[in-house]
């Protein structure tokens, strides 16, 4: 009888994937870092454990949004749970101040909303620049 192996987060091997934000647009970029991220492109996926890859995010400011007036009007709100406090901030604004809390969230929301999804989320590293502090990593391009 064969038997379909059910790989652990031990037995995985984790590779660096280094992603080029320019002139990539922002969603489908997401999408992709998402499945990176979660290990779904290898074929020992396992949903229940963290068999993933590390991502890394280069130029992360010069991404491409569709949608002509996006920049200005699609919000992000944050509450703390008292009366009157919520804080809202523009994609244009977080895009220019904070540009590795913008991947985050978009990334957050297509992860599992447990622990596992936020074990995921760490692997993730986002920098506005081309350069970054991962030195063996610096000669794996990868798109």
């Amino acid at each position: 009888m064969k038997m379909t192996k059910s790989f652990t987060s031990q037995e995985s091997t984790r590779d660096w994937i280094v992603i080029d934000a320019t002139d990539k647009i922002f969603g489908r970029m997401i999408t992709e870092v998402a499945v990176y991220l979660r290990g779904k492109h290898k074929p020992s996926f396992t949903p229940n454990a963290d068999c993933g890859d590390n991502v890394i995010i280069l130029n992360a400011s010069k991404a491409k949004f569709t949608g002509a007036n996006k920049l200005s009007d699609k919000q992000y709100h944050r509450h703390s749970g008292y009366f009157g406090s919520v804080k809202s901030e523009t994609l244009g604004d977080l895009l220019e101040k904070n540009p590795e809390k913008l991947y985050k969230l978009a990334t957050r929301g297509m992860l599992p909303k447990t622990k596992l999804g936020r074990a995921m989320l760490k692997k993730l590293k986002v920098y506005s620049g081309s350069e970054h502090p991962h030195t063996a990593q610096i000669n794996k391009k990868d798109s």
